[in-house]
This record gives C-alpha cells, sequence and structure tokens, in this order.
C-alpha cells in the first residue's frame, strides 16, 4: 500500500528556497575550507597540474566518479527514464560501456606517457608545435562547450530552487557559481579539485541511495511493482507511453534508430577521449593505480546508473511525465520534484545541494583542464619552446583559468536566457570527443608508422566534421514543431537550413576521424621516428620516464 505524500507546487520554485540556499552555503564553506587546506600542498606544477602524483587509486576512482557524473547524468537521466522509460535507461548503458573502453585502451597506457595532458602523449614521438595547437585547440573546444552546458544547468537549477526570477537575477546567479568555480581551481588546483570530486561522489552516490530506498519501500522493495506502477501512470498521460518497451524516444523512424546507434557511438568513444577524465590519470602514482582508479569508476558509476533506473521510473510513477514536462526544467526536475514527493522541503533541499555540488565539482575539472592545456601546450610547449619557469607556466595557467572561467559565465548567461538546448551541448561535447580525440590517441599508441600529417588530419578533420554536421542538423535549424509546445526543438526557431539528418555527427564524424588519420599517414612523406616510437612503448609499458614528457 502507498503511503500519502505531499503533492509537488505548481508554482515556479520547488520547495523552501531558504533551506535550499542554506543547504547550497554550508556545501560551499565546507569544500572551500578544504580547498583552502589543499592549496598549502601546491608546491610546484606537478601539484598544481596532477596533484603531486600521490592520489590514490582508490581515491581517484572517487574523483573520476564525481567529475563523470554531472548534472546531465544525474538530472537529466532520471527525467529521461521518467518520461520515455526503456530508452531513457539506455544512456546509462551507453556511459557505463564507455568505461570499458577507457580501462581497456587508455587509461594505463595515458598514464604511463604523459605528464601533465592529453598533447604529451599525442605530439612525444611527433613534430611538437603542431600536433600540441592542435590537441590543445580540440581540449579548449571540448571542455568550452562541456562548461557551456554545466553553467547553463548551474543557472537553470538555482533560479528554480530559490525562486529566482528575471534575466539580471539569472545572470548574477551564473556569476556567482563561475566565481565559486575559478576559486576552486586557482586556490586548490588539481589536488583542491581532487577533494571536492570526492566529496560530490560521496554525496551523489549517498543521495541516489536514500531516494532508490525510499522509492522501492513504498513499492515493497519489489521493482516489478514500481515498474508496474510506472506503467500505469503513463497510462492516464496525455501522452500514454510503454515505458518498458524500447521506442518511447527513439524507434519510430529509420532515421531515429540511426540517430540512436550515432548518440551510442559518441557516448562509449567519447568518454575516452574526454580530456578532463584523461588528465586523472595523470594524478596517481603507478600505472596500477590507474587500473584500480578505473575499476572502482566503473563500479561506483555503475552502481549510481542503478539507482538512477529506480530514481526514474520512481519519478514516473510518483509524480507523472506531465507534471515533470510542465515544472520549470522540463525534463531536468525529474529528481528534485520526486525529492519533494518522497520527502517534502528537507530531502528536496538535501538533492538540491547535492545537484549543486555536482556542477560544482565538473565545472572546477574542466576549467583546471582547458587552463593546464592552454600553459602547458601553447603556452611552454608552443609559444616557449619548451624553455619556461614551471612556476610562470603556473601562473599563466591561473591566468587561463580566469578567461575560460569569465567566457563560460557569459556564455552560460546568454544559453540560460535563450534556453539553450543543454543536452545538445553535453552530446556535441562527447562527439567532439570521439571524433578528435580518440582515434589520434588510438594511433599514436598502437600504430608505429602513425604521423605528423595523420595527427592534424584526424584532429581537425575530426573536429570540423563534426562541428559543421552539428551545425546544419535539426539540432539548430528545421526541427518539426511540437504540437503541444507550439515550438520546434530546434536552437533557432523558423529558420531551416539543415541538410544533415541525423542529430548526432558520431556515425558519420568518427569512422571519419579515423580514415583520415590513417590517409594522412599514407599519404605522407614524413618517415617515423624510430626510437621515439620504441621509447613511447617502453614508457607505456613500464610508465619509466614518464615525467620527462615535454618538448623537444
Amino acid at each position: 500500500m502507498l503511503l500519502a505524500a505531499p503533492a509537488a507546487p505548481a508554482a515556479t520554485t520547488v520547495g523552501n528556497p531558504a533551506v535550499n540556499i542554506s543547504i547550497f552555503g554550508a556545501f560551499v564553506l565546507v569544500t572551500l575550507a578544504i580547498t583552502f587546506k589543499a592549496s598549502r600542498n601546491n608546491k610546484s606544477a606537478a601539484d598544481y597540474y596532477a596533484a603531486g602524483r600521490n592520489i590514490s587509486g582508490t581515491q581517484n576512482g572517487l574523483a573520476i566518479a564525481g567529475d563523470y557524473l554531472s548534472a546531465a547524468s544525474f538530472l537529466g537521466i532520471a527525467g529521461a527514464i521518467a518520461i520515455y522509460g526503456y530508452d531513457g535507461f539506455l544512456y546509462s548503458i551507453g556511459f557505463l560501456v564507455a568505461w570499458l573502453v577507457a580501462l581497456l585502451l587508455v587509461a594505463e597506457l595515458m598514464r604511463n606517457t604523459a605528464r601533465y595532458t592529453m598533447a604529451d602523449v599525442l605530439a612525444f614521438r611527433m613534430r611538437q608545435r603542431p600536433v600540441r595547437t592542435a590537441a590543445a585547440t580540440s581540449t579548449l573546444v571540448v571542455s568550452l562547450f562541456y562548461l557551456l552546458a554545466q553553467m547553463a544547468g548551474a543557472g537553470a537549477l538555482v533560479t528554480l530552487l530559490l525562486g529566482v526570477t528575471g534575466e539580471l537575477a539569472q545572470a548574477v546567479v551564473v556569476i556567482l557559481v563561475g566565481a565559486l568555480m575559478m576559486v576552486y581551481v586557482l586556490v586548490g588546483g588539481m589536488r583542491g579539485t581532487t577533494y571536492v570530486q570526492i566529496i560530490k561522489a560521496t554525496l551523489l552516490i549517498a543521495g541516489a541511495a536514500v531516494m532508490t530506498v525510499w522509492v522501492l519501500g513504498k513499492y515493497g522493495f519489489n521493482l516489478s511493482a514500481l515498474l508496474g506502477g510506472a506503467v500505469e501512470t503513463s497510462a492516464t498521460q496525455a501522452t500514454p507511453r510503454d515505458v518498458l518497451s524500447p521506442g518511447g524516444q527513439y524507434g519510430a523512424t529509420s532515421i531515429s534508430k540511426l540517430d540512436f546507434i550515432s548518440l551510442a557511438l559518441a557516448l562509449v568513444f567519447g568518454t575516452a577521449g574526454l580530456p578532463h577524465v584523461l588528465m586523472r590519470f595523470y594524478t596517481v602514482p603507478t600505472a596500477k593505480d590507474a587500473r584500480r582508479s578505473v575499476v572502482w569508476a566503473i563500479w561506483l558509476i555503475g552502481i549510481f546508473y542503478l539507482f538512477s533506473l529506480v530514481i526514474g521510473y520512481g519519478a514516473g510513477a510518483l509524480v507523472g511525465a506531465d507534471t515533470i514536462l510542465a515544472a520549470p526544467g522540463a525534463v531536468n526536475a525529474a529528481a528534485p520534484l520526486l525529492a519533494f514527493e518522497l520527502g517534502g522541503t528537507i530531502l528536496l533541499g538535501v538533492i538540491a545541494g547535492v545537484a549543486f555540488a555536482t556542477i560544482l565539482a565538473v565545472v572546477a575539472g574542466l576549467t583546471i583542464t582547458a587552463s593546464a592545456s592552454f600553459a602547458h601546450d601553447i603556452y611552454a610547449s608552443v609559444i616557449k619552446k619548451g624553455q619556461v619557469n614551471p612556476n610562470a607556466e603556473v601562473k599563466v595557467a591561473r591566468i587561463a583559468a580566469i578567461v575560460i572561467g569569465a567566457i563560460s559565465i557569459g556564455l552560460g548567461i546568454l544559453a540560460l536566457q535563450a534556453g539553450l538546448n543543454i543536452a545538445f551541448l553535453v552530446a556535441l561535447a562527447f562527439a567532439i570527443a570521439a571524433s578528435a580525440n580518440l582515434p589520434t590517441i588510438i594511433y599514436t599508441l598502437f600504430w608505429q608508422r602513425f604521423t605528423t600529417q595523420g595527427a592534424l588530419w584526424s584532429i581537425y578533420g575530426g573536429l570540423i566534421t563534426c562541428v559543421t554536421l552539428i551545425l546544419f542538423s535539426p539540432v539548430v535549424s528545421g526541427a518539426p514543431v511540437n504540437p503541444a509546445t507550439g515550438k520546434s526543438p530546434s536552437l533557432i526557431q523558423n529558420v531551416d537550413f539543415s541538410w544533415f539528418p541525423l542529430n548526432n555527427p558520431g556515425l558519420v564524424s568518427i569512422p571519419l576521424s579515423f580514415f583520415l588519420g590513417w590517409l594522412g599517414t599514407k599519404l605522407s612523406k614524413e618517415q617515423p621516428d624510430e626510437l621515439k616510437n620504441a621509447e613511447l612503448e617502453v614508457r607505456a609499458l613500464t610508465g619509466i620516464g614518464a615525467e620527462k614528457a615535454v618538448a623537444h
């Protein structure tokens, strides 16, 4: 028998803003204190970029989970399952399977061969300046799109839970979130960011566990009863869906089926090419710890996604798709609305605080990755040709963090006020990483004859193709108008310049990037450096000399 629960409010504010802001403030104060304490140990570039390489495998696994489980994972997947059921859970499967690619192909080898950034590996046996410039460009583009999505998501979440209205007030919220992000990065570096991510992962998984047990308790800890409740509720909604069968979101047409395959490719292969995830492997002392950290991350992320299945179906059963879609934030409001339905204002405040922590931890990790790539790859290796004091390099990284933070704040304000599709931005970041970064990483580590021309063709070809196809897809213009809202889901309304039919370009851009890397190498007149290749192979297998992965 189901227990009575308070009904979700119809107002634009969910819960009590005073309680929500108190929990936000408590988290910020605690993590800032930890960040300032961690900053006392930042005495070198290795401390700032890689936390001194003394983070244990278990700690790094928690930090990777904290870095990977973004607001899109927590809010977006629960909402997708609540609305679409089976098809929504496929996102979880894609995100989780991606870690097997990271574990088997890149984790140990990247840790052994790089010093601070992805470009350390890609440029080691190539011509340094062009390859580092290409790798840094790809890193900055991926990080910026990811940051833009997180900043706009933070603004949407906080404005909903604090009852903030008006464009100016929303802009202030995004500015405050961005300022906090910069403090974590500037003061704590990678060490402080790591501790914030560990705390955030612990809170997120614990919060999800509480909601999971609570939801199952309402159905006698019977998963079948929960799924049956979701089916019954869905049947009463304005748009009934069979939430236990595939095809609710994908599968209606052949194009949508191809779109799902394309999205799946981007998610599965994108993770192993995400710069902020790769950078986490450089914080552990040994290759064994790199493997252990990925195993821990797989377990933690897998358990969380199982929780998200219960949370998503619980939101569908107890709240209903119509209520979720009508709330500010639409699909992303499923988890907060379920928390309010289960435990009222207090549980909502806790879950909202966890979501806020999620955003802060992810944007801090992204910012330090982007700033490190600019300082280490562009400034130190390309502009200064390796002749730079490490302290000066860290100073440039801190300045870059401020600039990148300011850009992401400005773009986040525009995205929030324009109602930009946040899911599209995250998917684009994954697609770029899968297209531009992963093929080059695989070729560099496993193909002895791979050349500089092949690397440049692969990175720039994947990057340009991916962005171009997105710009001319229905995501940007030309998608059919939704009868329920009277608006097109495209970013630009009342315009149609699309010619690429898929929403995600992974099905085209990922194979094309692999092909361009092969073709560029075959057409290159450059002879591979056999000595450098042998040295890279020794480093990849043993980890000897990773600290010397610098420009030549």
